[in-house]
């Protein structure tokens, strides 16, 4: 018999979160989430998502322990915008049991026909920078902070549930860092200066926290993500999140934009790996030497490994050259700082234009996340 119960309180919610830890626990592949982002992500009145989305929790129980979790949420932005009737089903986990994570799926279904939802997909967070898709190809690849980590019998569970069907498939590269520039972004960069007067520009904390370029690097990216899979558009609440999430904390030298004139119309936001550094903490914790794991990587790049968590450019700009000036100045970044490898973040299966961007480089496909889809 499967129990499926609501998360209620505090105490229960950490165990919510706690379930993943206990779960992978020694795997060398999973990377520990930080449990207090994981916390933060998942509360109310901390998370400036739920200005638009409505979510639950749900544990399941067997024999009187945890063996599975799942989160329902609505967007109702994302809903409005692509005119759909969808709740989403995300930090899905659960051990090798079907009743297990039918029981949980078949919770999210009931939650969202209660609300009026017609439709159910997943795994999806409650935006589109929020982890999405499972693992389906890869298992054998050490994961990141960024994206999921799933057992193999994960998609094996969705295709016997009948009634789910792939909705989108991400693809992940890794991109061996080259010597020198190669040749085709040093050629186009220079053709972009000479003939568009297009730059690259780094950033000092100043501009990108108090004179507002932060923010904007969110503001471009609503414009260059408008129309990919699932996406809803950022609110104030929720750039000024990202902003103190990521850009407060950045190395500024792995930071690049594009611009024209005092106009950003590009830019490319890069970080160190973490990856072997959370699976030396205590479950994502920082305590007791958690945080000593994090600095050596956040401030003297102790890995060779570097993540490219958001790159965007506007459409009108993307003909004209624009992601060669980011490429070209952050591998002469990466070169200084050591790094060997380079690994991208999910990339729509579908979006030839920015997978096309590796050509130039030493780079394999060696992972894929999916999103599926049930209508009832």
């Amino acid at each position: 018999m499967i129990e499926i119960r609501e998360v209620k309180t505090r105490q229960e919610l950490r165990q919510f979160v706690q379930f993943y830890y206990d779960l992978y626990r020694g795997n060398k592949y999973a990377v520990p989430y930080l449990f207090s982002e994981e916390m933060s992500a998942l509360q109310q009145d901390k998370n400036p998502s739920f200005e638009c989305c409505e979510a639950a929790y749900f544990l399941a129980y067997k024999d009187g322990r945890i063996v599975g979790r799942v989160a329902a949420i609505i967007n109702y932005r994302a809903n409005e915008r692509w005119n759909t009737h969808q709740v989403r089903f995300g930090w899905f986990d659960f051990i090798d049991d079907e009743a297990v994570s039918t029981a949980l799926l078949q919770t999210v279904e009931d939650w969202g026909r209660q609300r009026g939802m017609q439709e159910i997909a997943g795994p999806l967070g409650f935006i589109d920078t929020d982890r999405e898709g499972m693992l389906v190809d890869g298992f054998d690849q050490l994961s990141t902070m960024y994206i999921n980590y799933n057992y193999p019998y994960y998609p094996q569970h969705m295709e016997h549930m009948g009634g789910f069907t792939k909705d989108n498939d991400y693809v992940e590269c890794k991109i061996k860092i080259p010597e020198v520039v190669p040749a085709k972004f040093a050629k186009v960069t220079e053709m972009v200066s000479n003939r568009y007067h297009l730059r690259v520009h780094k950033f000092t904390r100043r501009e990108l926290v108090d004179e507002g370029y932060g923010r904007q690097v969110f503001e471009l990216l609503n414009a260059t993500y408008k129309d990919l899979y699932g996406f809803s558009q950022l609110s104030d609440a929720q750039i000024d999140k990202l902003v103190n999430d990521y850009i407060k904390i950045a190395d500024l030298n792995l930071v690049t934009a594009v611009m024209d004139g005092d106009k950003m119309v590009g830019f490319g936001v890069t970080f160190p790996s973490f990856s072997r550094a959370l699976q030396k903490t205590r479950d994502g914790r920082f305590l007791p030497f958690g945080w000593w794991q994090l600095l050596k990587i956040l401030k003297w790049h102790k890995t060779n490994v570097v993540d490219l968590l958001l790159i965007g450019v506007l459409p009108e700009y993307r003909s004209k050259g624009a992601n060669a000036l980011i490429f070209d100045d952050l591998i002469r970044q990466f070169r200084r700082y050591g790094f060997e490898w380079a690994e991208t973040g999910p990339q729509m299966e579908t979006n030839e234009g920015v997978l096309s961007q590796w050509q130039y480089l030493e780079s394999t496909q060696h992972r894929r996340h999916r999103c599926y889809r049930k209508r009832f």
